[in-house]
């Protein structure tokens, strides 16, 4: 019911799990705010939570230099001639800009403003064309650094660093099952995809002249990662110290430029700062209520094996991102289903990664899928139902792509377990 006082879910989840406690706990009101008081001191303290400023720095840098645009016209110059190549540019683009970025949402407005022009001019069908940009966009959560995954990493006590390096295979095979998407659309349905135009290796070379030192740096975060050189931290710091030198070297450096970057960083930090603190109060309320043992002996009192489980918690998840934002998904469903997940004797950095996977799928299913009212907002004249219908092809891709990753853990869990540290 407090959901529908239009307050932040943040304060709703604080609100309702301090409630609960002083239900619960034989010192009431005084045990609930103790505890609640401590659950945000523990946050404000936790080391792993400045993971999250400090790539969401480097993402609004990245933004301020430009380097959508960039990255969008080297990966035409390289793609457009292919049937659907400008659309495979886009999703490349959108990858590219998703692993800096570190926003579903940030990458699917930005690349709007970009791509769609483009995609326009080359002649795509326009609904395909926006579900080409709103699906692109989804990478932004899943690629890292993805600020979901530290959410989710803060909520289970997993490594942030796991977390990151889980991401880059399943991240990656989700680029290559889009841009097979392009390509089977190019050659099944022309009028939708067509060719672009041809470029010489000459321009193709010159096109990476200004992308070199952000993708160096991107490189050198997740290869230190994984090789143990540093920690999640002090990656975050170094692609925020990088990110800025790059800003620098472009000439975009001037103090406004400085200060909005650090204004717009403070405002989403402490968005989600909020919103996870009420998070870790509602949990504690979970865990005083009893409700993840409860549920673990109801599942266990059914006699189902682990893996059909699974299934059954895939398919609630699916449900609930069709009515439900995908942040609040990880905030509202982990603290209770990671439990579970772990009883079952499955990997909870596995599970972390399809977690993240499933809330990808919401962000563009109907009738709540986020990137695709982004897409409508930046398009009025384009109809919601055009915008869905373009999405299809990428939902089968991510269909079959989710399934690949429950049946095969190391797709997820090869490179973790490479990780010194």
């Amino acid at each position: 019911m407090i959901a529908f006082t239009r307050l932040p879910l943040g304060f709703v989840m604080m609100f309702t799990g301090a409630a609960g406690i002083a239900a619960l706990h034989p010192r009431g009101i005084g045990a609930a705010l103790a505890i609640a008081e401590q659950q945000v001191m523990d946050l404000a303290t936790n080391y792993q939570f400045s993971v999250l400023p400090l790539f969401i720095l480097m993402g609004v840098f990245v933004v301020r230099a430009g380097l959508a645009n960039e990255l969008f016209d080297s990966a035409r110059r390289w793609l457009g001639h292919y049937r659907g190549g400008v659309g495979m540019a886009t999703i490349a683009a959108c990858g590219g800009f998703s692993a800096m970025c570190a926003s579903s949402s940030a990458a699917a407005a930005t690349m709007t403003k970009i791509a769609m022009p483009e995609l326009d001019k080359a002649g795509y069908d326009r609904g395909f064309a926006a579900g080409t940009i709103a699906a692109g966009g989804t990478m932004g959560i899943l690629i890292p650094p993805s600020g979901a995954l530290i959410i989710y990493a803060l909520l289970t006590e997993e490594s942030v660093s796991k977390l990151f390096v889980a991401g880059v295979v399943p991240g990656a095979a989700q680029v290559l099952a889009y841009l097979l998407v392009m390509l089977c659309v190019g050659l099944l349905a022309p009028g939708w995809a067509p060719t672009g135009p041809r470029f010489s290796f000459a321009e193709r070379f010159a096109s990476l002249r200004s992308l070199w030192g952000i993708l160096v740096l991107f490189a050198l975060i997740m290869v230190g990662l994984t090789a143990g050189w540093f920690t999640a931290t002090e990656a975050g710091g170094i692609g925020a110290g990088g990110a800025l030198i790059f800003v620098l070297w472009r000439g975009r450096l001037t103090f406004q430029v400085f200060a909005d970057s650090l204004i717009e960083t403070a405002r989403i930090s402490g968005m989600i700062f909020i919103v996870a603190a009420g998070a870790l109060v509602l949990n504690q309320f979970i865990n005083l209520s009893g409700i993840p043992g409860n549920t673990v002996a109801w599942i266990e009192s059914l006699h189902l094996s682990p893996m059909m489980v699974i299934f059954c918690l895939i398919a609630f998840y699916l449900f609930l991102g069709c009515l439900m934002d995908g942040f609040a998904m990880i905030f509202l469903t982990v603290p209770v289903v990671a439990p579970i997940v772990a009883s079952l004797g499955f990997d909870l950095v596995w599970w972390g990664i399809v977690t993240v996977t499933v809330v990808e799928i919401s962000l563009i299913t109907p009738p709540v899928g986020i990137n695709v009212f982004i897409l409508k907002a930046m398009l009025p004249e384009l109809p919601v139902a055009r915008i869905f219908k373009g999405i299809a092809p990428f939902l089968l891709a991510d269909a079959v792509r989710l399934l690949v990753l429950i049946l095969v853990p190391g797709l997820a869990l090869w490179l973790p377990s490479l990780v010194s540290h």
